[in-house]
């Protein structure tokens, strides 16, 4: 497996980085947003590309500014093998300097699964599924009275 289609690493062809790249997404994406972090989604390409900006409006320390980039790229680089192709371009807002990581990364998967990129979670309760009843064209004869 070649390092850019491992799952553990985040090489340059998988980032949104200039400046002309952000304008192209800002302007044709779709914008999905919870109070924590925006998603602009621009379909197509090749694979999933993440953009992140977090400003200082969010946190006035480099530190924690880092930790949500830090927080949302490790969840990217988890799911990116997973994702349709596109651009994913985040933007923290103020909330996020105050929320846990567990918290950016469930807001990241709600906004991709409102986007369509994923799939909802399983409901999982205690029901076992319906069973699936042969329709009456496939049936044989012998089926239906045995």
């Amino acid at each position: 497996m070649s390092p850019d289609v491992s799952s553990k690493t985040f090489p340059r062809r998988a980032r949104v980085r200039t400046s002309a790249e952000y304008t192209r997404v800002f302007g044709l994406a779709r914008r999905h947003a919870t109070p924590l972090i925006a998603l602009y989604l621009a379909a197509g390409g090749e694979q999933a590309r993440l953009g992140l900006a977090v400003s200082r409006k969010v946190d006035k320390r480099a530190v924690g500014r880092n930790r949500i980039k830090r927080v949302l790229r490790d969840h990217f680089r988890a799911l990116r093998l997973a994702l349709p192709a596109g651009d994913y371009v985040l933007v923290a807002r103020p909330a996020a300097a105050q929320a846990s990581a567990a918290q950016l990364r469930a807001a990241f998967d709600q906004l991709l699964q409102r986007a369509g990129a994923l799939p909802a979670p399983d409901a999982g309760g205690t029901m076992r599924p319906a069973p699936v009843r042969p329709s009456s064209s496939l049936s044989t004869p012998d089926a239906a009275t045995g």
